[in-house]
């Protein structure tokens, strides 16, 4: 299925500006909307509003079910942008490091997070102290610490009757969802292998380029976190998390260890590599062969292969999905997954809330996937070997430096 000159479309390059249906449903228990009467709109917080902010801020408005009460980001332009786009009143913009925290402050009854990884955390936790819906951009952490501070706030969400929903774009696809379930129910035999990759032509560029002028001060790196390792968790984790997380979906499992390499061929400022090779050991004599890159030209895919005794499946994010065994096959389509994945999860947030519905099934499959590119990215930046107990116990911390930059 290799595809010269694809025309697979990369979730990051897929920005498309067309007009989303209005999902609405009817409000079985309005007191589990704060401050609202049945059938209000839910006043919903945006937190980080960069590019991708921006752009899910208008689908949660098109959603119809939504209001867009407040905006929070560190950076002044970004929150005079999406304040000014969305009618937020100057009262509800914040800005600084912190200026999340005060719009935590205001009566609204739930939060979009999307900022930089490395901030989730601590973002998702303080939300649900103060009992707010979360709403959660992936990856969900950078490292260890991290995701299991999210497993935490997930079951403490669930324990105060709180929708919390992390964003993955193909868990929210019937094809997707078709595949998956058949292979669970048997339908491609024991599961042998497992083959995923996330190749990108040349990434970033305009990103580092801007670094580069200034790579010692700290609101520039904040900025292009994209580049950075700490902030992003390093490409394996910031992105080729969409492939790993399908992988993982299907295997059903924790990897046991994983072996890797990996390195940085771009002449780029940020310490972030371009490609990784990892090979995954699973239960069940599973393996599942890993690679990416995010440099070079001419192919473009985010693929998941999985052969088995009696069949064999393959995913393409934005492409073709397909099963075939002895007996059945099936084919499906994904095009504009990047879009219709998040409107169907911004839906099922608003659904989960208003349903009462807080059993947040997306956490714990979330923090598998992302452990497992942390174990990926160790194994890689060490050139060998790491456990999945050695990853666990390895307490090992991402620390930003927040010095020089404003509260």
């Amino acid at each position: 299925m290799k595809k010269e000159n694809s025309t697979t479309v990369s979730r990051r390059s897929f920005i498309k500006a067309t007009a989303t249906t209005a999902v609405t449903f009817s409000i079985v228990s309005p007191q589990l909307v704060s401050g609202s009467e049945a059938n209000s709109k839910i006043n919903i917080g945006i937190i980080g509003c960069g590019g991708r902010g921006q752009w899910i801020t208008d689908l949660f408005q098109k959603n119809g079910n939504y209001n867009i009460a407040a905006v929070s980001d560190y950076f002044q332009d970004r929150v005079d942008s999406a304040g000014k786009r969305f009618n937020v009143p100057e009262s509800n913009r914040f800005t600084g490091l912190n200026g999340y925290k005060r719009l935590l402050d205001l009566k609204i009854d739930a939060v979009a997070i999307e900022t930089p990884p490395y901030f989730h955390p601590q973002q998702a936790a303080d939300a649900v102290q103060v009992s707010k819906h979360v709403y959660l951009a992936k990856p969900i952490a950078v490292d260890v610490p991290g995701c299991l501070s999210v497993s935490e706030s997930g079951k403490k969400a669930t324990g105060k009757k709180l929708a919390f929903l992390v964003d993955f774009q193909t868990r929210a696809h019937p094809a997707y969802q078709e595949v998956v379930n058949r292979t669970y129910k048997g339908d491609i035999g024991k599961i042998i292998t497992v083959f995923a990759e996330y190749q990108t032509n040349l990434m970033f560029e305009g990103t580092d380029s801007y670094l580069k002028k200034d790579p010692t001060n700290p609101e520039v790196r904040l900025r292009s976190w994209g580049v950075d390792r700490i902030l992003s968790g390093d490409v394996i984790t910031e992105q080729n998390i969409h492939t790993l997380d399908v992988a993982t979906w299907f295997i059903n499992a924790d990897p046991i260890k994983a072996y890797g390499t990996g390195g940085k061929t771009r002449p780029f400022v940020g310490d972030c590599w371009d490609h990784f090779a990892v090979i995954y050991y699973f239960p069940n004599d599973i393996v599942c062969v890993f690679c990416s890159k995010q440099v070079g030209f001419g192919y473009d895919d985010i693929m998941c292969r999985v052969h088995g005794t009696t069949g064999t499946i393959e995913t393409h994010y934005s492409g073709k999905v397909w099963m075939r065994s002895r007996e059945d096959g099936y084919n499906g389509d994904t095009r504009n997954l990047y879009e219709d994945g998040t409107v169907r999860n911004i839906a099922r947030f608003y659904n989960d809330i208003v349903k009462g519905d807080f059993s947040n099934p997306t956490v714990s499959p979330s923090v598998r996937s992302n452990l497992t590119t942390i174990l990926g990215r160790q194994a890689a930046y060490k050139n060998g070997e790491v456990t999945w107990d050695q990853m666990m116990n390895s307490g090992e911390k991402f620390e930003f430096n927040t010095k020089g930059l404003k509260i």
